[in-house]
């Protein structure tokens, strides 16, 4: 019998011999490896306790589970890879061996069972009502209606895909396996059916089949290790526009995972290539999002720039959104990122930057495949692309760090790593591993278990932070969405409170009630004789302490959960438009008023009135004297009294009007130094 045949349905297989501690899976899995292997299931188990540690003991079933189907896995993955996903049985096979590994004993597998019929049950649905087909060129899994079209076999749960994607980096990338979890089963309850799985891995085939074929830009050689990520602008894709100047040149786009090409459309075929490399220190400061549009107006934010010695500006057209910009941009900073993350953790083996490559690649891979399964809702680029995700992420760097540290630990290439499930998946001859494949390797799970319970540590911290982060950023973007009118009745509806100590400081400063403002004033001038200003800051410091503990035992930020603004006026629309006119009166005046300023200072630092840089002068010589022989705390002092003692009655009736009038005429005789605006072709 063929191996391939026992895939075919699980059911098949269950109730026919087998191990009574295993489920009924994972004596179909056990069996199925006994095929794939040419030994029986006696002497799978026998090699399995052979090399079994005491640890291992307490999970006997899953960790058998593990054993062989790691086994059978590099026999399955070893030729052909793309064939056996395109016949189903490598899907069939992984999707089973991630059933036996969630439920390996017959008590696992009767508690999926019955929470599977409480389900049922509480949906009042027939057992058999639910199932479905899904074809190559129909995408029924991933939309509006998948909850009530998918078949009731049994789903894989969050962990589990993360186990397989640490022993098999084909469907996920165990340091972003989780993220990608979500994205895949959003709509299915975070649960993984197998129609839905299937589906995945033959688009990720196609997708990189399609990749395979893409022709390289012209008048560019490829590098041994450069592949093509993405391409747009050809016949079959969307268009690529870009702009020099007020001219719009169509062409090509191709990303590859160390540069970006563009041809332009000549009249019968592509000109050479235009090559910017994105390996470079610098490269990550130089992109970012531009508005283009017709003869260099920017109409339309869709455009992304390189600033380079020659400049390149790239617009992606569509109606709407710029979902194809923000696309291409992330694309881009993905291979940015690669380069700067082997830079900055020193990478320098060959083995290891090509284990790189290689997951960015197939996280590439992954994208295309799930963005095209998802075409009523597609997913963030971020939940597939390791770098863009953590660069992200809250101590997204933390994750990067253990990554580089493990990956430093790997001295070969294994059968089951990224960089051999890439070369399995592609079919290009170019492909070349930079080591020998190792032919013997222990895959035992306890080998790799302690670097990868510390990445998953590591990952859980940063999930963590992340829920808190959005958590607490839910209502600034909810006001980011709002217009100028409604950010400035909130700005005033916030500071209103402290606008309140306004008129307390004014009352006090006025002499109204002459005792207070001596006293304060007296606690003032002796806070600053005596030096206690740290002692009044820490003071400050400890009050506001105890604020916050007694609004934390009061339970204040329950109580008043939200801040409410009143944004009703009792103005009439005309009145409001009126008053929003005399506003922008008023700025423009303040910002005049700011240029004159700016102006007259800098005609009396350039010396350009002779008279008033000399009185200028002057005054900061004397000025800088006073600080150099008078203590500055008597300075302070000074000033602080001739603050308070202004508003006496004494100090008005002795002031004389005149000498506002005369520095008001001095500062109105400066004279400014002139502003000439020109083009920047003038200039």
């Amino acid at each position: 019998m063929d191996a391939a045949d026992g895939l075919k349905s699980a059911p098949e297989a269950v109730g026919v011999g087998g191990r009574k501690h295993l489920s009924s899976i994972a004596n179909h899995v056990l069996r199925h490896c006994s095929l794939t292997l040419g030994r029986s299931v006696d002497e799978l188990v026998a090699d399995f306790e052979l090399g079994l540690k005491t640890a291992a003991v307490d999970n006997y079933s899953r960790r058998l589970v593990e054993f062989c189907s790691l086994q059978a896995l590099q026999v399955i993955t070893s030729v052909d890879l793309g064939d056996k996903i395109h016949d189903g049985s490598l899907s069939r096979f992984t999707f089973d061996m991630m059933l036996a590994w969630e439920t390996p004993t017959p008590s696992d597998q009767q508690v999926t069972m019955e929470s599977i019929a409480k389900e049922r049950e509480d949906r009042k649905e027939p057992a058999g009502a639910n199932e479905a087909v899904m074809g190559d060129e129909t995408s029924l899994f991933y939309s509006d209606m998948m909850p009530l079209l998918v078949n009731e076999e049994p789903t894989v749960g969050e962990d589990t895909y993360v186990w397989f994607g640490s022993i098999f980096p084909l469907a996920c990338d165990v340091i972003n396996a989780r993220f990608t979890f979500e994205a895949l089963t959003a709509t299915t309850a975070n649960r993984l059916h197998y129609p839905a799985y299937d589906k995945f891995l033959k688009e990720m085939d196609k997708s990189s089949n399609f990749l395979q074929k893409v022709p390289t830009p012209t008048g560019n050689e490829l590098a041994e290790d450069e592949f093509i990520l993405h391409i747009e602008g050809t016949a079959g894709t969307q268009r690529v526009v870009r702009h020099i100047g007020t001219s719009s040149w169509p062409g090509r786009l191709t990303l590859t995972n160390k540069a970006l090409y563009f041809e332009a459309s000549g009249k019968f075929s592509y000109e050479t290539a235009f090559k910017v490399e994105l390996s470079g220190s610098e490269i990550e400061h130089q992109v970012k999002t531009i508005s283009t549009g017709p003869f260099g107006a920017p109409l339309f934010d869709k455009g992304i720039e390189f600033e380079l010695p020659e400049p390149l500006v790239l617009e992606f057209p569509e109606m709407t959104s710029s979902t194809r910009r923000d696309m291409w941009l992330t694309l881009i900073r993905e291979v940015i990122f690669l380069h700067r993350f082997i830079s900055m953790y020193s990478i320098d083996s060959p083995i290891h930057k090509w284990e790189v490559h290689s997951r960015i690649i197939l996280g590439v891979i992954r994208l295309h495949a799930a963005r095209e399964m998802l075409r009523m809702s597609p997913p963030p680029p971020s939940s597939f692309l390791v770098f863009s995700l953590y660069d992200e992420l809250p101590k997204g760097d933390f994750v990067l760090g253990q990554l580089a540290n493990n990956l430093k630990e790997t001295s070969t290439i294994t059968p089951l790593s990224a960089s051999h499930v890439f070369k399995g998946l592609s079919k290009s001859h170019r492909v070349a591993l930079s080591a020998e494949i190792a032919k013997e390797h222990d895959m035992d799970s306890s080998s790799h278990e302690q670097p990868l319970a510390s990445l998953e540590n590591t990952i859980e911290q940063v999930r963590d932070e992340a829920r808190e982060v959005t958590v607490a950023n839910a209502p600034i973007e909810g006001m980011k969405a709002e217009g100028i009118t409604d950010s400035l009745l909130v700005l005033v509806g916030l500071v209103s409170p402290m606008s309140k100590l306004l008129p307390v400081v004014q009352k006090i400063t006025s002499w109204d009630r002459p005792l207070v403002t001596v006293g304060v004033l007296a606690m003032i001038v002796l806070t600053i004789y005596k030096e206690w200003v740290g002692f009044v800051l820490s003071a400050s410091l400890i009050l506001a302490a105890g604020f916050m503990v007694w609004a934390r035992r009061r339970k204040i930020g329950t109580l008043c959960s939200e801040v409410i603004i009143d944004t009703s006026s009792d103005k009439t629309t005309m009145e409001s438009l009126v008053e929003a006119q005399q506003s922008l009166k008023k700025v423009h005046e303040y910002i005049k008023t700011t240029n004159v300023v700016i102006l007259r200072v800098s005609s009396i630092m350039l010396a350009k009135s002779p008279k008033h840089t000399e009185t200028v002068m002057w005054m900061l010589a004397g000025l800088a004297v006073a600080l150099a022989v008078i203590p500055f705390k008597y300075i302070l002092i000074g000033l602080m009294s001739v603050g308070f003692m202004s508003n006496t009655r004494i100090v008005k009736a002795m002031s004389n009007p005149q000498g506002s009038r005369r520095w008001r005429e001095w500062w109105e005789s400066i004279p400014a130094v002139p502003v000439r605006a020109v083009e920047s072709s003038a200039l």
